[in-house]
C-alpha cells in the first residue's frame, strides 16, 4: 500500500497510473481553431466524454477499489452520485467482481439511472440533491455494513482522478493553463496535483456554477462551509458541501476559482457541439463558458487546456436553447 500523503509521491501517481491504465482509456487532446481564435489562447481540450461510461468518473474507483481488503470487498460496496461517479464505481466494481449499490437524487437524469443499472448496480433513488442522497447511503451503511466509496473526497480516489491529469501533461508539456470543473472538487483535485508535481509554473483554474460556488465561499473563509441552498441544476456542479480533503488541496495548489450563471454554461454546451462538434454534458462546458466570457486570465498567446469531464448530458436541459 502507498503512502496518499499530500502532495502525492512518484509512487503513488505511478501506482494509479497502472491501475487505471489497465481499463480507462488514455483520452485524445484536441486543438480547437475556433476557440483560440475568439480567446487569443491556443486552446486544447481534453476530451474524457470518449472515456469509457462517457466520464472521467471511472478513473477514481478503478484505483480506490484496489486498495479495499478481501473482506470490505465482500461486503458490497456503495457510493452516492448526480450519475457519472455512479457508472464509474458500477463499472470498476463489475470489473473487479464487487457487488455495488448506488443511491442517485430522485431527480438525476434519467440515461445516467439506466446506464448505472447496465453496469450492474443496484440503483436506489433518494432525495433531490447529492448531499440527501449521500446521507441516506450512510444509512444504509449502518444498517447492511457496505463500504463506502465517497465521489470525491478520499485520497485514493483522487490519486485515480490524477491519471486524467497525469496524461494531459504528457500528450502536452507545454501547458500553461489547466481550466477544469468544480463539483465536489475530486476531478481538480487530482488534476493539479499532477500538473503541478510535472511543471510547477503551471496555472490551474477550477470554474463552478455562480449557484452552487461552495468551493469558492470555503477557500476564502479558510475552512468548508455548507451553503445554505443551491441554485444550480447541472447535476456535476450541484454540491452543497465540498469535501475536506479536496478543500486542502484546491486551497494549496489552484490559483483561481472562477464562477458563471447555469444560463452561460448551457450556452458553452450549445457552442462546444456547434462549433467544436462534441457532445458535452453541463459540468464539462463550464471550462469552455470560462473562456469565452473572458475569466481565464492568462498572456495572448497562452497554451491552455480545458477539461471537458464528460458528454452523459440531459438533453431535455437543452429546450429553450438557441441553436443558430
Amino acid at each position: 500500500m502507498v503512502d496518499y500523503s499530500i502532495p502525492f509521491s512518484d509512487a503513488v501517481f505511478k501506482q494509479a497510473r497502472q491501475r487505471v491504465s489497465a481499463h480507462a482509456y488514455h483520452t485524445p487532446l484536441l486543438t480547437s481553431r475556433l476557440l483560440s481564435e475568439r480567446t487569443g489562447f491556443e486552446v486544447r481540450l481534453k476530451a474524457e466524454m470518449f472515456q469509457r461510461t462517457g466520464s472521467y468518473k471511472l478513473r477514481g474507483p478503478l484505483n480506490k477499489l484496489l486498495d479495499l481488503t478481501e473482506e470490505e470487498r465482500s461486503r458490497g460496496v456503495i457510493g452516492t452520485s448526480a450519475g457519472n461517479h455512479a457508472q464509474g464505481l458500477a463499472l470498476a466494481a463489475q470489473i473487479y467482481g464487487i457487488r455495488s449499490i448506488v443511491v442517485m437524487a430522485t431527480n438525476a437524469t434519467p440515461s445516467k439511472v439506466e446506464a448505472t443499472k447496465a453496469y450492474g448496480a443496484e440503483v436506489i433513488l433518494h432525495g433531490s440533491i447529492w448531499d440527501e442522497a449521500n446521507e441516506y447511503a450512510l444509512e444504509l451503511i449502518r444498517k447492511h455494513g457496505y463500504t463506502y466509496v465517497h465521489p470525491f473526497d478520499d485520497p485514493a480516489l483522487i490519486a485515480g482522478q490524477s491519471t486524467l491529469g497525469q496524461e494531459l501533461m504528457e500528450d502536452w508539456p507545454e501547458v500553461d493553463v489547466i481550466v477544469a470543473p468544480i463539483g465536489g472538487g475530486g476531478l481538480i483535485s487530482g488534476t493539479a496535483l499532477a500538473a503541478k508535481h510535472a511543471k510547477p509554473s503551471v496555472k490551474v483554474i477550477g470554474v463552478e456554477s455562480s449557484g452552487a460556488p461552495g468551493m469558492r465561499d470555503s477557500v476564502r473563509a479558510g475552512h468548508v462551509v455548507t451553503l445554505p441552498e443551491v441554485d444550480c441544476i447541472i447535476d456535476g456542479l450541484r454540491v452543497k458541501t465540498v469535501g475536506t480533503t479536496t478543500h486542502r488541496i484546491i486551497s494549496r495548489y489552484v490559483d483561481d476559482i472562477v464562477t458563471l450563471p447555469d444560463s452561460d454554461i448551457f450556452e458553452a454546451v450549445r457552442w462546444t457541439m456547434s462549433h467544436c462538434k462534441l457532445v458535452v454534458e453541463g459540468a464539462a462546458a463550464a471550462p469552455v463558458a470560462a473562456l469565452l466570457h473572458g475569466l481565464v486570465k492568462a498572456p495572448q498567446g497562452s497554451k491552455v487546456a480545458c477539461v471537458l469531464t464528460g458528454g452523459n448530458i440531459n438533453l431535455d436541459q437543452l429546450k429553450g436553447l438557441r441553436w443558430n
